[in-house]
Formats: structure tokens, C-alpha cells, sequence
């Protein structure tokens, strides 16, 4: 999963002025088409957003447009009908992979009475959905808490797998989370995943040193994306059994 910075500037309003200026040609078909337009259009829409996940998921929020429309098996033109930037495509899958494991941490949280099976749980089920691929720069960014030297430790992500690494940044208050509708959901997922570290933390079960965003960072490398299924899954849930190991707190 690699997140490239320069194409998480764009606004909601392009999104909306995509949607708009499509509808707008929509409603120019006479009416006898315009229901199979629109199933067309539902189906294009379903098939781009599904290779989007899979080609950025491979290659990262770089790869190109193009990559996207080929994987689709569409024309560029009908990526970029319903994506007017590509700035706009990835905002809206991290949007919605963030919304998916802030859902599955909540799910944990609210059914699983252990503090560590809870947190367990979560990163469990967030590595085999391979969302930790697609998580957007504001979730590996911000972080709640600090290390032992006082300094904030984010994990930072590049283009390639090896260059993921954690970097000192300054402390980030929560109360500097950006705004929901600028942040693409990033503050409700850190303070659900707070809870579940907090919760571990208390009962003794998770290292005092650990924070949410050590939990993230072992949801974002312990999703290799490895071309055969059966050899990514098996790899996942060996990477994922070392690092929780090392998650845990010791008896001293």
C-alpha cells in the first residue's frame, strides 16, 4: 500500500461537479435510453472503482489512470467521465477503505469483551480485507500519543513497500485533526483504534510503548500484495502472528 501526496490536494467539489456534469449528459439521451444509460453507467462505475482498489492496492496511489481503465476494461474517457481528476478517484477509495476499518474496529470494540481479543480481532480482520493498502495520508500521519522520547512516531509511506518507515514528526493534538469533510474520515477511525489500544493497554496486555499509530503501521505492512492469493493470505497471517507477538506486553 503506498500513498503519493501530490494526488490528495483535490476538492470535494470536483467529485460533485463530476457528478453533475455526468448526470447532465444523462439527462441529454432521449428518454426510450436513459434507463439502460444509467445501468450502463452504474455497472462502468462499479467495475473502475473495483480495479481502482486493486490497481492502487498493487501499485500504489501513483499508478496510472490509464492502469485503472485498463484493469476496468473501459476507455480512459470513462474513467475520467466519472472521475473529472484523479485526485478525486483517490480520495474517494480511501474514503471509503478508511470508513471500512473504522466500521471493523467498532465492530471489535462493541463484540469482543477482552481488551486484547478485541484488539486482535481488529487487525486480524483489517489485514485480510487488505484495506491497509489503500489507508490515506492522513491516517499514517496523524498520530495520538507520544513515544518514549515525547515525539510523535507516524508511520510515513512512499511509493515503494521497502521505504515504508516511521519518521519523527512533531505532536499532534487531537484537537488539530482536521475537519471530517477534509480529513476523509481519518479522526473517527484514530479515535475508535484509541480505544481499542487504550482498553489493551489498561488490562496489561499491549506494551505500554505502543500506540495507534504502531497499530496502523502493522495494518499497512502486514497486507503484502503478493501476485497469487493463497501465497499473499498465508503470508499475511504469518507476518500479522509475529508482529501481534511483539505487540504484547511481557511479565516482568
Amino acid at each position: 500500500m503506498h500513498v503519493q501526496d501530490s494526488h490528495w490536494s483535490s476538492a470535494s467539489a470536483l467529485a460533485a461537479g463530476g457528478a453533475t456534469m455526468s448526470a447532465a449528459g444523462n439527462g441529454r439521451a432521449d428518454g426510450a435510453r436513459t434507463t439502460p444509460l444509467r445501468v450502463d453507467a452504474q455497472r462502468n462505475l462499479e467495475h473502475v472503482l473495483r480495479a481502482a482498489r486493486e490497481v492502487f492496492g498493487e501499485l500504489g496511489y501513483g499508478a496510472p489512470m490509464e492502469d485503472v481503465a485498463r484493469r476496468a476494461r473501459v476507455g480512459v474517457g470513462t474513467v475520467y467521465r466519472r472521475f473529472p481528476s484523479k485526485d478525486v478517484l483517490v480520495r474517494r477509495i480511501a474514503e471509503e477503505e478508511t470508513s471500512r476499518l473504522t466500521d471493523q474496529a467498532r465492530a471489535a470494540l462493541g463484540q469482543e469483551d477482552e481488551p486484547w481479543s478485541a484488539l486482535s480481532r481488529f487487525l486480524r480482520t483489517s489485514v485480510a480485507s487488505g484495506a491497509g493498502r489503500l489507508l490515506p495520508p492522513q491516517v499514517l500521519r496523524v498520530s495520538v500519543g507520544e513515544d518514549r522520547t515525547g515525539g510523535a512516531r507516524v508511520p510515513q509511506q512512499r511509493t515503494q513497500p521497502a521505504e515504508l518507515r516511521l519518521v519523527p514528526e512533531e505532536p499532534v493534538a487531537v484537537a488539530s485533526v482536521p475537519a471530517p469533510e477534509d480529513d476523509t474520515g481519518a479522526s473517527a477511525l484514530l479515535e475508535v483504534v484509541g480505544q481499542l489500544v487504550e482498553r489493551a493497554r489498561a488490562a496489561g496486555e499491549l506494551r505500554a510503548d505502543v500506540s495507534v499509530s504502531d497499530v496502523l503501521l502493522v495494518i499497512a505492512t502486514a497486507a503484502p500484495s503478493l501476485p497469487d492469493a493463497a501465497q499473499q493470505q498465508a503470508a499475511s497471517a504469518r507476518l500479522l502472528d509475529i508482529l501481534l507477538e511483539g505487540l504484547r506486553s511481557r511479565p516482568a
